[in-house]
């Protein structure tokens, strides 16, 4: 009788597992905390199997600039519930100036752009975060995000970048860092070397580290301001089946499209950047993650939308709305992305990319007034 019964209860099992999954939960809504406006949207997996979700907590408005702090919650299943937020960085010496406001500015203090990174050598969890746009820390948690160590100074790290471009603003990703198979550890960021405190004109690159997040070294600088890349700045990552790293950038450009530039490393020898016709550009923060399924295998998320003039055609340099969030699939490690799949037709904005060990894709998003996490599997993104 058992034999018969565990094959049926299997297909049973196998059969529920691949039933097409969404579920939403809100994570970062408004008031929560005292916070007017969470935004700026990051989510890691952990190597034991822990959510961590983490963005800004913008006390007093949704402007960039201002009173802001990082906040994180946890999930042990999965991303369905979630621990009380926690108040995580920047929580030393206060660093404070808001060149954006003449009265009152003195007192803010921003900590912006947080990028975790999880090693999985080592099981730690990597965190960067900015203060102000000029100095840039990391920290590091042990127990899968409960603690956090006092934060260090990295801000060294980015001076090689004035060789090209002497800024005013540094940022990191925002979103997550990945782990290349080197045990490399490799953070997205961008400059800009406006005026003091503006975020244009910029460029984009990486920073790097071999020692498991004890030092960090600049890369080259691989997204410049120039020709038609006007202003690359918040990029997405991700290792490819072959080993090469591939970055996803923001930028305000005639064509509309999302700037794409791979290397062997994540580091150096970065490939010319290209304007990938399938990834629309909105002007807004995307993500990109591979998926175990199969290699090759990767997820983009972003408002799927352009402008159109009263002809129908599209606008260059146009901004789309930010808004109809989509789901995109694609089998050939980014060459193509055949499937676009709708998760949020409302307004939304920012979203970062997870996996679970299970293969169920979690997406961290700004929905409107809130921040949101999107639980769903490749069979919902295959539903017709």
């Amino acid at each position: 009788m058992k034999t018969i019964l565990l094959p049926l209860l299997l297909s049973a099992l196998q059969l529920a597992a691949a039933e097409p999954l969404l579920e939403k939960s809100e994570v970062f809504p408004p008031g929560l905390n005292g916070i007017a406006r969470y935004r700026i949207p990051g989510i890691v997996v952990t190597q034991k199997g822990t959510v961590l979700a983490y963005a800004e907590a913008r006390k007093n408005s949704s402007a960039d600039w201002g009173e802001i702090e990082i906040h994180l919650r946890r999930s042990t299943d999965g991303g369905k519930t979630w621990e009380a937020g926690k108040h995580i960085a920047h929580l030393g010496t206060r660093l404070e100036g808001n060149p954006h406001k003449i009265e009152g500015g003195e007192h803010e203090q921003t900590v912006n752009n947080p990028v975790a990174i999880v090693d999985r050598e080592t099981g730690a969890i990597e965190f960067l975060y900015c203060i102000n746009y000029a100095r840039c820390y990391s920290m590091r948690s042990v127990d899968d995000g409960v603690t956090w160590s006092q934060p260090v100074d990295i801000t060294a790290s980015f001076e090689p970048f004035r060789a090209k471009y002497d800024w005013k603003v540094i940022a990191t990703g925002p979103g997550h860092g990945i782990q290349i198979k080197s045990e490399r550890l490799v953070v997205p960021i961008w400059l800009a070397y406006g005026k003091e405190g503006d975020h244009g004109p910029s460029a984009a690159a990486t920073i790097f580290s071999d020692d498991h997040g004890k030092t960090w070294q600049a890369g080259d600088l691989c997204l410049p301001n120039e020709g038609d890349f006007g202003n690359p700045n918040e990029t997405m990552i991700t290792e490819l089946s072959d080993g090469r790293v591939m970055l996803v950038s923001r930028s305000v450009s005639k064509a509309n499209r999302k700037l794409i530039t791979t290397s062997p490393d994540g580091a150096r020898n970065w490939t010319k950047p290209v304007f990938h016709e399938q990834l629309w550009e909105p002007i807004c923060m995307a993500s990109i993650a591979s998926h175990p399924s199969k290699p090759g295998t990767l997820l983009f998320s972003n408002p799927h939308t352009l402008k159109f003039d009263k002809q129908g055609k599209e606008i260059p340099a146009g901004r789309g709305k930010r808004e109809n969030l989509c789901i995109k699939l694609s089998r050939d490690d980014g060459k193509t992305w055949p499937v676009n799949k709708v998760l949020d037709p409302g307004k939304a904005a920012y979203s970062d990319l997870a996996v679970l060990p299970d293969g169920t894709v979690l997406c961290l998003y700004e929905a409107d007034t809130s921040i949101d996490c999107a639980r769903f599997n490749l069979e919902w993104v295959n539903e017709s």
